[in-house]
């Protein structure tokens, strides 16, 4: 484990009562850090921690956004950022060795219709459950903002027969990532082939995180083979939870 003189960058997570990452944002910058092997500390924040933590270091949100994780400093340049977009762009400019490709039109299909199909699940399936994984303090606050948000309580959306009529609404569109995500597999098992790309640690860190909060969900999902497959290859970058 990288000892705090050795590190380069210290990554701001979210805290959770497993002591592991879990957040699937952060999980993508995670993958990158670990892909590229760059040594880096891990500050776990619990949520009503995140925002002052932050801003005592210099950290500040892009215009009209929130404050919150992943966020990173670099300490050999003394440079702040907050959101894994600009985290990644940063990473991949000063640490190019090995190329991450941070876009492309098939991983950018492939992330945008996640996001609308996969993510109804993650909404009424995760969400909810990651209540259970937090501190009491971190409960009362994660229940304040998120009820204010939803307007009734995160319990209402544990709906067992909601839940399955989603799957089922959704399988055909499921299966129908899962064959885009296998379109270059003739040259290995990430999205675009030999080598990971973004999209891949977009795809296996929001995996790793249905894993961590809600098992079930994480196994139903990769039932699909290109799910399945992005995500056993991403599993050697994935030792680093901490």
């Amino acid at each position: 484990m990288t000892t705090p003189n050795e590190a380069e960058i210290i990554l701001y997570d979210l805290a959770s009562t497993k002591g592991l990452c879990f957040s699937p944002v952060v999980w993508r910058i995670r993958l990158m850090l670990n892909y590229k092997r760059i040594p880096y500390r891990t500050v776990f924040l619990e949520f009503p921690d995140i925002e002052p933590t932050l801003k005592e270091h210099g950290i500040v949100p892009e215009s009209g956004t929130k404050y919150t994780v992943p966020a990173i400093q670099h300490l050999p340049t003394n440079t702040t950022i907050m959101d894994s977009i600009p985290i990644s762009q940063f990473i991949e400019k000063t640490y190019p060795d090995p190329h991450v490709p941070l876009a492309s039109d098939l991983g950018q299909e492939i992330e945008a219709k996640s996001r609308s199909v996969v993510g109804k699940l993650f909404y009424i399936s995760v969400m909810p459950r990651e209540i259970q994984i937090l501190s009491p303090r971190a409960q009362g606050y994660y229940r304040r903002t998120r009820e204010a948000t939803l307007g009734h309580k995160l319990e209402d959306l544990l709906d067992p027969e909601k839940e399955e009529q989603i799957w089922g609404a959704l399988g055909d569109s499921i299966s129908g990532i899962s064959e885009l995500m296998k379109t270059n597999m003739a040259d290995g098992p990430f999205i675009l082939g030999a080598k990971p790309s973004y999209a891949d640690f977009f795809i296996a860190g929001s995996l790793q995180s249905a894993k961590t909060v809600h098992e079930d969900m994480f196994h139903r999902i990769t039932q699909y083979p290109g799910f399945k497959d992005v995500y056993e290859a991403c599993l050697p970058y994935m030792d680093r939870k901490d």
